[in-house]
């Protein structure tokens, strides 16, 4: 199945959902995460790519998660093209498990979300709010609450096979809308009980579709086309070339007398590789700009 992310509505209510395997997959491999590192990234990707569906084009945003475990932060940027990519401080954490589960919340700790929104001001705007269990998907309903006073319900999960690759991962997003009626509420909420996990539910091979379909059983719903995902970096040798040249003169001689500079992109683990030659050309073009 193709990552996608679906968006339904229902009276006074709004939802959408999202397969994300392939690409938490993707991120898993590129950064050689552990299991509870990947279980972490990966609910925080999804997490971006939900909350990015309400933005229009040519906007975005960056779900930044800052703890005091031993994940350190985990930060994930998103677009509603579908496009995201992601990175965590320390991929490298392993945790027992909690009642058979991985223990995110752990490995997350104690610390603030903050969600900054890039829609064409001159400056980004961001919020923040205090993390309530570091499990990622009761921190964005959390922040939602008390950032932008909007009720919602989050559900993120990532399945990890025995051989620690990316099983199942997806999650949905729901929102009450203003003048919401209280039977559909009441629906709404007794559908959400009985779900299973939304790992489970994706790793039985349901759609965006199929799970907003019973997230709002019994109610009146339309779903709209849905919008394929991609782990996508913006990264490319010409920023890191743009880059290298903002560090300065002295910067890149000591480069030159080491013969060589490598540089990784935190976002996709990308290596750059620059030899003394290239960063002659690159110090000639910082010279020539004096």
């Amino acid at each position: 199945m193709h990552d996608h992310l679906a968006r339904a509505t229902a009276p006074g209510l709004r939802a959408f959902a999202a397969v994300t395997t392939n690409l938490v997959e993707e991120a898993r491999r590129r950064h050689d995460c552990f299991p509870i590192a990947t279980a972490a990234l990966g609910r925080t990707m999804t997490g971006a790519l939900l909350l990015a569906a309400n933005l229009k084009n040519q906007e975005a945003l960056t779900v930044r998660i800052s703890g005091d475990g031993p994940l350190k932060e985990i930060v994930a940027d998103a677009c509603p093209d579908g496009s995201v990519r992601g990175y965590v401080r320390n991929p490298f954490v392993d945790l027992p498990l909690k009642e058979g589960k991985w223990d995110v919340g752990q490995a997350v700790g104690n610390g603030h979300i903050h969600v900054t929104r890039f829609v064409g001001l001159k400056q980004p705007f961001t919020s923040s709010a205090e993390l309530v269990s570091g499990e990622i998907a009761e921190d964005i309903t959390q922040y939602l609450m008390v950032s932008e006073q909007t009720p919602s319900s989050v559900a993120l999960g990532v399945l990890i096979a025995p051989d620690a690759t990316v099983a199942a991962a997806g999650g949905f997003f729901i929102q009450a809308l203003p003048g919401a009626e209280e039977d559909a509420i009441t629906q709404l909420e007794a559908n959400l009980q009985h779900l299973p996990p939304v790992s489970q539910l994706v790793s039985e091979g349901k759609d965006a579709k199929a799970i907003l379909e019973i997230v709002f059983a019994g109610l009146p719903t339309t779903v709209y086309d849905p919008v394929e995902l991609e782990f996508n970096c913006q990264c490319s040798r010409e920023r890191v070339e743009n880059m290298l040249i903002s560090l300065g003169a002295d910067e890149i001689k000591a480069m030159i007398t080491d013969g060589q500079a490598e540089v990784c992109c935190h976002f996709c683990s990308e290596k750059y590789q620059f030899s003394a030659q290239e960063l002659t050309a690159i110090l000639q073009e910082i010279e020539t700009k004096k």
